[in-house]
């Protein structure tokens, strides 16, 4: 992009068409293939192969296959989809009354200081979302 910027700068408008031309090549053949991936995935059910599927559905539990967390890589992480249900040891396991008590107060916490932190929140995703697109996920 800087080449382009340049060579349009310096008059030389031939070269900056070249650059221009080549570019735009690149990105539709990106954007074919993962048109391509998409189709095949829909015509044959396969969620797994969507570039944007990075959760898979596993009965009742959610698999996450890739994040980014505190600057950190996760990988596999496992999650409950039933309500009322978590992980504990690999295996899901009902909450009890005192805990779904707990998480309830902690979100209600959490919703005022996620308020006042919003600014910090949305610097951290943006972080988080620049590694993922690093590491080829978006």
């Amino acid at each position: 992009m800087i080449k382009l910027v340049e060579a349009i700068l310096s008059g030389n408008l031939v070269e900056a068409r070249e650059l221009l031309s080549t570019r735009i090549n690149e990105i539709i053949e990106e954007k074919l293939h993962q048109i391509k991936l998409r189709t095949v995935a829909e015509d044959y059910d396969l969620d797994s192969y969507l570039p944007e599927a990075n959760v898979m559905k596993m009965g009742r539990m959610k698999l996450v296959r890739l994040r980014v967390r505190k600057g950190k890589v996760q990988r596999r992480k496992k999650f409950s989809s039933a309500p009322g249900y978590t992980i504990r040891g690999g295996r899901l396991v009902r909450m009890s009354s005192i805990e779904r008590m707990h998480r309830k107060r902690g979100a209600r916490r959490a919703k005022f200081k996620i308020k006042a932190k919003r600014n910090q929140i949305l610097r951290k995703r943006k972080i988080s979302l620049r590694k993922r697109r690093a590491m080829g996920l978006r």
